[in-house]
């Protein structure tokens, strides 16, 4: 027969409770008297048998936020197979199992460690397995069972958001909707009442209503009007435990902004405005702006002026400003206010956007009267046209009128004007006015040919007050008279050969006048008087516009007449007729049996070999090219004799000589006689320069010695002049060195340039006078005549 073993799992049935850790028998006090008992098999965890009950379990029920300072007592594990002698050992694995959850190994109680929150974790899953402790080896296979926490009320609601922003239009109805909030409680909604939520209003009635369970937020009064109140904030109150008194709540804040509907019409505030306008206001001129008042804001405030009615209606327009919703008048047409001076206007100010469910309230529109008063301005004077076309013969006389312009004062004053032309569009001052009547008149000639037409300006101007000028342009167009005679259209150079025959056409004519014909030009062509008999060409008139020059003869000989000239007349048919004689040039030349012209110079048949003008002037143009040659050799040469004897490797215009020769000091005498320098009288007279070749010997102008106290300046000025005017000095820019030193120092000079010329020793003790300053010259002095002495 097999036997069974079973293992006890031990809890405590009924309502959840907190309990100790103590001995089993004395934890019996307010409990029931049944205890309900797990038993495994030993051989399947799956094959439960009840036993002493009538019932079974697998989880253990532990309230959560425990507050006590032990460790809260979970339940009991117990083996059918544990005698009590300690012979078994109770393991706990799984969730928390060692850390959140433990087990007394002797006696099976199971603790929890730490205070659970059902919200982290609702449900713990352990298995619970009885060892044995001296084989280790497991005596109950290992069960599984659940601990559960039974949750408290220990969350308050929380909504899903700290603000909520809400918007209706105003005037809406009773009940509607405008926003809903939602709280949540994180308790168990399965048990008890700890997550059932409800919704009141704290803040925000009479105006708003909140179903208690949904949070749904509706209007509570009727015609909230925008503009009265636009902004409402509410409180809403969400509590758990269905409402009951000692559940927990949470609040949220809902501001509702009432969005504008049109209903409210444009106002103006007064219902009559003045304006005044100059009658100098030109046309799209603002005059006054005028502005009707709503209530409403963007679109629903958005108003369209209009004029209904008035008798300025066709001389002003009003537009609308979209920014300040203004309505700005303007002026449509020129005012003048001599002819009217006050307009009265109905103006009217209506909404764009209409709602129909105000209608009710009535039109949306308002109107208001406008008065303008046009004010009387000082104005120009007006000519009686905007611009005047004047027609003129060109051969008009002079100071002769060709047209009037005529200018008023529109003031009642009616000012008298003046008239002037505008220089600068008549340059050439060929049109004069008259300043008190406008009538125009020329002042020099006209010429149609030269200019057909005259833009002028006229300036009309007040007498009493200039400033007050006005302009027309006047355009005078030059009308044309036969005052120029036909010409050849180009000039006529022609020629016959020497073999034509007679009646042979060697040439057409063509002419061209510079007047205007309105029935076209019509010419004629003649020979002139003195050659129609003698010539020895015919003209023949063509009748139209045109004529032929023909020969007279069979041959012409270019011995005999080289050259012809043919005078022709030329005469036009207008009034008054007008002539000219035009010559043309005709030339005899040899021509081939075809009538091609092979030359006609008559030297060519005197001198059949001889040349031509083109090689004639070649050769001139080689005599000229070898004479200049010539002269320019010859100055070259010339030039040459010039050029200095000693020629430096650098550039010859360079008149520095080096000699690289290094003097001997103070004690060569011999190399160079510097005392000349000081005194130019010792100039040997018969010296030369030595770095050119003498052209000729010119005897050197003794120049005046310089004075002891001549002056720096006087000396080099004296040097320069003779320099400038001496024949023998040198052609080029050269470098003149004029060594002087000068007097007037108290020690006189310290050189030792001096010594050379003077015949006697010096005395240096002066210089031991002169302070510490020239001790030391003056020791160096002192020994050189000591040694001298010596």
């Amino acid at each position: 027969m097999r036997t069974y073993h079973c293992f006890w799992l031990l809890f405590w049935a009924g309502q959840p409770h907190q309990s100790f850790l103590t001995p089993l028998s004395k934890r019996t006090s307010g409990f029931p008297e049944k205890e309900k008992v797990l038993v495994l098999s030993g051989n399947s965890r799956r094959d439960l048998h009840r036993s002493k009950r009538s019932w079974m379990w697998n989880q253990f029920f532990l309230l959560e936020e425990y507050t006590g300072t032990d460790y809260q007592y979970v339940g009991k594990l117990h083996s059918d197979q544990d005698k009590g002698d300690g012979s078994l050992k109770y393991i706990l694995s799984g969730d928390g199992a060692g850390d959140l959850f433990i087990i007394n190994e002797n006696t099976g109680d199971i603790q929890a460690t730490k205070r659970l929150d059902r919200e982290e974790k609702p449900v713990y899953i352990l298995r619970a397995q009885a060892i044995n402790r001296r084989t280790g080896r497991p005596v109950e296979p290992e069960s599984e069972f659940i601990i559960k926490i039974h949750d408290i009320n220990d969350n308050e609601p929380m909504f899903t958001k700290d603000v909520y922003n809400a918007s209706i239009p105003e005037m809406s109805d009773v009940g509607t909707f405008v926003v809903q909030v939602t709280a949540t409680d994180a308790d168990d909604p399965t048990y008890g009442n700890s997550a059932k939520v409800v919704y009141s209003i704290l803040q925000g009635q009479p105006y708003f209503s909140v179903e208690s369970e949904t949070g749904i937020i509706k209007t509570a009064l009727l015609n909230m009007d925008r503009e009265n109140r636009e902004q409402y904030q509410v409180v809403i109150q969400a509590k758990d435990m269905g409402g009951q008194m000692g559940g927990l709540s949470g609040t949220t804040t809902v501001n509702i902004t009432l969005t504008d509907v049109n209903d409210n019409p444009p106002r103006f505030p007064q219902s009559t405005y003045q304006f005044r306008a100059p009658e100098s206001t030109p046309p799209d001129s603002p005059v006054g702006r005028i502005k009707a008042n709503d209530a409403d804001v963007d679109e629903n405030a958005e108003i369209e002026y209009s004029i209904t009615e008035g008798d300025g209606y066709d001389m002003f327009g009003i537009t609308t400003d979209k920014d300040t919703q203004e309505g700005i008048i303007t002026v449509k047409k020129a005012l003048d206010f001599e002819s009217k001076s006050l307009y009265i206007l109905k103006v009217e100010a209506t909404n764009t956007h209409v709602d129909p469910r105000f209608l009710y309230l009535g039109p949306f529109k308002d109107s208001a009267t406008v008065r303008i008063q046009v004010e009387d301005v000082d104005e120009p004077p007006v000519f009686s046209r905007p611009a005047y076309i004047m027609e003129v013969k060109e051969d008009i006389p002079v100071n002769s009128v060709i047209g009037t312009v005529t200018a008023q004062d529109p003031d009642a004053a009616k000012n008298p004007v003046k008239y002037s032309v505008d220089r600068h569009t008549d340059m050439d001052r060929v049109f004069n006015i008259n300043s008190g009547n406008g009538s125009i008149f020329t002042s020099k000639p006209l010429d149609r040919e030269t200019l057909l037409w005259h833009n002028i300006t006229v300036i009309a101007a007040e007498i009493n007050n200039p400033k007050q000028s006005s302009r027309v342009p006047v355009f005078i167009k030059v009308l044309d008279v036969n005052d120029n005679a036909p010409e050849f259209a180009m000039f006529y150079e022609t020629f016959v050969c020497e073999n034509a025959k007679a009646e042979q056409l060697i040439q057409t004519l063509s002419a061209v006048d510079k007047d205007d014909s309105y029935s076209g030009h019509q010419f004629s062509f003649s020979l002139a008087p003195e050659a129609a008999s003698s010539s020895n060409f015919t003209l023949q008139d063509n009748r139209d516009n045109t004529a032929g020059i023909f020969t007279r003869k069979n041959r012409y000989s270019r011995h005999e007449m080289s050259t012809y000239f043919l005078p022709v007349v030329i005469s036009d048919n207008d009034y008054p007729i007008q002539s000219s004689t035009e010559t043309v040039t005709i030339r005899v030349c040899a021509c081939d049996y075809r009538g091609k012209m092979l030359s006609c110079n008559a030297e060519a048949l005197i001198h059949p070999t001889g040349l031509s003008t083109g090689a004639l002037i070649a050769i001139l143009l080689c005599i000229i090219i070898l004479l200049v040659t010539v002269v320019l050799f010859a100055a070259l040469r010339r030039q040459r004799k010039k050029e200095p004897l000693i020629i430096s490797k650098e550039d010859i215009r360079d008149n520095i000589v080096s000699y690289n020769d290094e003097g001997g000091g103070e004690e060569d005498t011999q190399a160079f006689d510097i005392g000349t320098l000081r005194n130019p009288e010792a100039i040997d007279d018969n010296k030369l320069r030595r770095d050119i070749v003498p052209e000729t010997l010119f005897m050197p102008r003794r120049t005046a010695t310089a004075r002891d106290n001549t002056d720096v300046r006087d000396f080099i000025n004296q040097r320069l002049k003779e320099n400038d005017t001496d024949p023998a000095a040198p052609p080029y820019d050269s470098l003149a060195t004029y060594a002087y030193e000068g007097n007037g120092s108290v020690a006189e000079s310290l050189s030792s340039l001096e010594s050379v010329t003077t015949d006697g020793d010096q005395d240096y003790d002066y210089l031991s006078d002169w302070g510490p300053r020239f001790k030391k010259l003056a020791d160096m002095y002192g020994a050189m005549d000591s040694d001298r002495d010596s």
